[in-house]
Order: C-alpha cells, then structure tokens, then sequence
C-alpha cells in the first residue's frame, strides 16, 4: 500500500503462531516492529496482543466465540463488545473513549463496515461523524502477509489510537473468518441480536491520577461490556 498515512504491516509467523506488526514510515519505507500478536487457535482468547519491546506485558486481547456472532476484546484493562448492527451483513460497533469528544466523558460509538475486491477484504472504522479513521485491509490469498492497517484523520498519530484500531480491527477480521467457516454462526446469526450499543449507559471516560493511572473506584466500572448480548 502505498500512502503518506501511517501504516502497521501484520505478518503471520507460523513456527511461532505469532504474528508481527510494524509500522511503516511513508516517507524511507522502512518498518519498525512494534507489536506481537499471540494466536491461541484452541482457547476461547484467540489473539493476545503485546508490545514488541516488552513481550511479557499485555496491551490488549481478542475473544471470539463459536456461536454468537458479536466478538470482545479488552484493552489496557477495560472490556468492551465489538456488536454486529446487522445480523448478514458486515456492520460492527465498539464504543470509544479514544474517539470521544463528549465533555462528560460519554464514549463515541464507531461503526466498522467492510468491502471486497479480488485481492483484499477491507474494514473501514468511522466516527460518529462517518469519516473514517482507519482501514484494516486483509490479503485474500496470502498465508504470510496478513494485510495493513492504515490510520486517518486527525488522531492518526495517536498512540491510544492506534491500539484501539489495532486490537478492535484484528479482532474482528478474525470473528468474521470465524463466521465464513463455522456453520454454528450461522444459526447465532439468526438468533442474534443485532443492533447499537446503548453508549448513554456505558461507564464514562476513566478518571485519571497525576500518575496517569486510572483510579481504581472507576475501574470496576470498566469492566461492564456494555450492551453485549448472546443470542
């Protein structure tokens, strides 16, 4: 992909099951690691996702379940629900601190939706306002080079950002293979209920101490995946 956007490469490693993302520089074209993806293929967690300087550490993981078709995830601590808003067609929400402008820390409620072409599946992130601020882009036919992702708009360079987009966006391309080869999705898709997340009743935004550390009375709070329902 060629862009003056920030862009992550994700590269699978299959003697290791692991997966590396990098970011590319636009501009001499070279690539930085920065993340490492852990693939559990057999526990309910598929994806743990860690900082490639610190390998121990966990920013962030990916849960995808074999029957509903909505997926979870949990970053820095907090856990959330990626919710399909359409039960047969590839139209997902999360809801967002990172993207969130709300004075009262309210979270801003994105939409992720998808395009094909010969060569990749796409997933397009939009704010609240429909502009898009990342596109995950998966290759169809390669078994090495899972695909990029491309951030946009004026939190491109956002570190929290681009954590949010890396964990929320893989996590979802991996439910949606899960859909295309388990039949028992199928039959969650059609018991499922689709639809918003109530983002009024989520917790709000984390209040933070001079450290930068969340206060721990708001942490239990995070815990709640707002509005995830099984079908």
């Amino acid at each position: 992909m060629q862009s003056s956007n920030t862009v992550y490469e994700v590269d699978f490693k299959w003697k290791k099951m692991k997966a590396l993302v990098s970011e590319k520089d636009p501009q001499t074209n070279t690539s930085t690691p920065k993340y490492i993806v852990d693939y559990h293929a057999f526990k309910c967690t598929a994806l743990v996702f860690h900082p490639y300087d610190d390998p121990e550490a966990v920013i962030g993981t990916g849960t995808l379940h074999p029957v509903t078709i909505h997926a979870t995830y949990e970053l820095h601590g907090q856990k959330g629900t990626i919710k399909a808003l359409k039960r047969f067609i590839t139209s997902y929400t999360h809801l967002s601190y990172n993207y969130s402008d709300s004075p009262d820390g309210t979270p801003a409620a994105m939409t992720w939706t998808s395009g094909s072409s010969f060569k990749t599946w796409d997933f397009i992130c939009l704010d609240e306002q429909e502009s898009a601020v990342a596109k995950f882009s998966a290759n169809c036919w390669s078994l090495n080079n899972i695909g990029c992702v491309e951030f946009l708009g004026p939190r491109a360079n956002d570190p929290a950002a681009r954590e949010e987009i890396l964990v929320t966006g893989m996590t979802l391309f991996y439910q949606m293979v899960l859909r295309a080869t388990n039949f028992l999705n199928f039959g969650g898709a059609i018991f499922a209920r689709a639809g918003p997340l109530d983002k009024e009743a989520a917790p709000k935004r984390p209040v933070e101490n001079a450290d930068g550390k969340s206060i721990k009375g708001s942490e239990a709070t995070l815990g709640i995946d707002p509005g995830f329902e099984k079908p």
